[in-house]
């Protein structure tokens, strides 16, 4: 049975992200996402102005004259979205925590989809992969996703983002776009990564907040990595130890830009102290312009 205020939350969330939909995403999605996706439909014999990376030279070969692949617009796609539900998400210093804005992200990313008349699937992970629906379209369709990632409890503590996309190598042979939501607090992944992004159009929605980059001048403070649940005392009074701390945050984030661009992945950084709605115009604007 699903608690009331999780079932409010669910109403609330629909609410707000199908307005946004219908207000400012939808058209957005459709030019970034729709066509971009091209399948195999027939050969035919080549003609004068065909592009010569269209030859099937299998085919030019068996024949003995040039023949060409064409190629249809696939009529629909299939969004994934992969959603990091490890400890570390369940925390935020503003007015959400990581998790909730997740949610939020998953919901406007899916009614958009189903706007378009797209499927929408979802797989949650921590340090496994602990929940996947399999991509279907349609309201209740959307509406479950979302319930999904807010009612979902965690079985792990830590992340792992390599076995999230292995996974998905396998239950996702259709290329798709794919969405992965985390704080990006995990290593080893860049294989997987690799892997993955040469079948889907994988897209990073990194989430970060304000007490993850820098700390306050507030004295002794003990500090729990939700993941390890390792602590430390530090004197947050001491120029160096803050200095040290953000430094040690920029080099991480440093580190994962540099993942991310060596893959030519994109990457919707949210912090939670914004709102996540204009870094995802951004997004949908930068891509637009990149497929004119």
């Amino acid at each position: 049975m699903i608690p009331k205020e999780i079932l409010k939350k669910v109403k609330r969330i629909e609410i707000q992200t199908r307005g946004l939909v219908n207000d400012v995403f939808s058209g957005e999605y459709h030019s970034v996402f729709k066509g971009r996706g091209m399948e195999f439909s027939e050969v035919r014999e080549y003609l004068p102005g065909d592009d010569i990376r269209t030859i099937d030279w299998n085919v030019t070969a068996r024949m003995g004259h040039p023949f060409v692949k064409i190629f249809e617009e696939e009529r629909e796609l299939t969004v994934m979205l992969v959603v990091d539900v490890s400890s570390s998400s369940a925390f935020g210093t503003v007015s959400q925590m990581k998790s909730e804005i997740a949610a939020e992200i998953c919901a406007l990313l899916a009614f958009s989809a189903i706007k378009n008349n797209d499927k929408v699937g979802l797989i949650i992970f921590s340090e496994g992969v602990e929940k996947f629906v399999t991509p279907k379209k349609g309201k209740s369709h959307v509406l479950r996703v979302i319930r999904e990632v807010l009612y979902h409890q965690p079985q792990g503590h830590r992340t792992d983002i390599g076995q999230a996309l292995e996974y998905l190598s396998k239950v996702s042979r259709r290329r798709s776009v794919v969405f992965l939501i985390s704080d990006f607090l995990s290593s080893g992944y860049e294989k997987a990564l690799q892997i993955a992004n040469k079948r889907h159009d994988i897209v990073a929605i990194s989430l970060t907040d304000p007490r993850e980059q820098e700390l306050p001048d507030v004295g002794f403070i003990e500090l729990e990595d939700a993941e390890t649940g390792e602590t430390w005392l530090l004197d947050t009074s001491d120029e160096g130890t803050r200095r040290a701390f953000s430094k040690r945050a920029l080099q991480d984030k440093s580190g994962r830009d540099k993942i991310f661009r060596s893959m030519n992945v994109d990457q919707v950084e949210i912090n939670t102290r914004i709102s996540y709605v204009e870094p995802l115009i951004r997004f949908f604007k930068m891509r637009a312009k990149r497929y004119r």
